[in-house]
């Protein structure tokens, strides 16, 4: 089977992430893959490393016209059974042909007007499925194919590294530094937990802003603004408990992530982590904006490690049952036999 990729995502983000991931687990299997990507040396390099030869492409705005040639000279020459697109830029891009079947992959509520000449949409999330055949496309089109993340463990970080003493109470949230994401419920939820540290990885432009308001709430001292890492494992190795405090979520992949590495979760009961977490059995959910339930929720289980210990199995479990890297390539891999089929 032949499978030609096409990603022309940002420089950071959950879906590049994932196709990254993807890509590369696909490569040990017997698939035949192309590879088309947004210039981006990180994730070029990334590729390389694990045996996949990205051809890196321009995909600028509308008046880029060598990008869409440039793809349909390749899927001429390659002739692939599938095209599988991610996100909107990439599948517009993509020319129409009945040589292949096009796939088009959804990690958001997106416009579907990208979408109009694919075969089949990938939706990550049952809600987004739902989105997509309440908006015209037939059932049989749409198909819920979930994410997977690393599971590689590793040694924690030294605590000294950023500042922070060894056995305080330390809690992790990562992602883009943006409303959407709550950071600000956090820090006020922080502020109501004495001898609490923080560590927020990511960045975006309310950086400045969250610093400001840590030092506002006199928190500063025990909060770390982190940036953009490479080393998520890392972080969540050396973390006591992780928040996902978002206003809007539509999947969570965090939360995946947190399951995989073995640590307990709190996330706002947004449309993703509702879907993912069984209230005190794999995570706590609190209510979005909610600073004193989250609050509460924290303290909850830096008080309770009986609590802590029963979440983290069942979420391990849940993990292993449903978004391992084995059960979700077996996914896509019997998904591309049946639809070229």
């Amino acid at each position: 089977m032949r499978v030609l990729q096409v990603m022309a995502g940002a420089e950071f983000g959950g879906a590049e992430e994932f196709f990254t991931r993807l890509t590369i687990a696909l490569h040990k299997t017997d698939i035949e893959q192309r590879v088309f990507i947004r210039e981006n040396t990180s994730r070029s390099e990334r590729l390389i490393k694990n045996g996949v030869e990205p051809t890196q492409l321009k995909f600028g705005g509308k008046f880029d016209f060598r990008t869409p040639w440039a793809l349909k000279r390749h899927i001429r020459n390659f002739k692939p059974d599938i095209v599988f697109s991610w996100m909107n830029r990439a599948t517009s891009m993509c020319p129409v042909g009945d040589a292949f079947v096009h796939i088009g992959r959804l990690g958001g509520y997106y416009n579907l007007k990208y979408y109009r000449n694919c075969e089949h949409l990938v939706a990550n999330t049952e809600d987004i499925a739902t989105y997509v055949v309440n908006n015209g496309w037939a059932k049989e089109k749409v198909h819920y194919l979930p994410n997977f993340v690393s599971e590689k463990r590793t040694q924690p970080l030294d605590r000294k590294t950023f500042f922070t003493p060894k056995k305080v109470p330390l809690i992790l949230a990562m992602g883009r530094l943006h409303e959407n994401k709550a950071f600000d419920v956090l820090l006020e939820a922080v502020s109501r937990l004495p001898n609490v540290y923080l560590w927020l990885a990511g960045d975006g432009p309310l950086r400045l802003d969250l610093e400001a308001q840590a030092e506002k709430l006199g928190i500063k001292p025990r909060t770390r603004f982190l940036g953009w890492r490479n080393d998520p494992e890392k972080l969540f190795a050396t973390a006591d408990i992780f928040i996902c405090p978002s206003r809007h979520e539509p999947l969570g992949n965090v939360i995946v992530e947190s399951w995989a590495q073995g640590i307990p979760v709190i996330a706002a009961s947004g449309l993703g982590p509702k879907n993912l977490i069984q209230h005190g059995k794999n995570g706590i959910l609190f209510p979005i904006d909610d600073v004193k339930g989250l609050a509460n929720s924290i303290k909850y289980l830096i008080e309770d490690p009986l609590i802590k210990e029963r979440l983290v199995i069942q979420a391990s479990q849940d993990y292993m049952n449903n978004f391992s890297e084995k059960i979700v390539v077996e996914k896509y891999l019997n998904f591309f036999e049946q639809v070229i089929r």
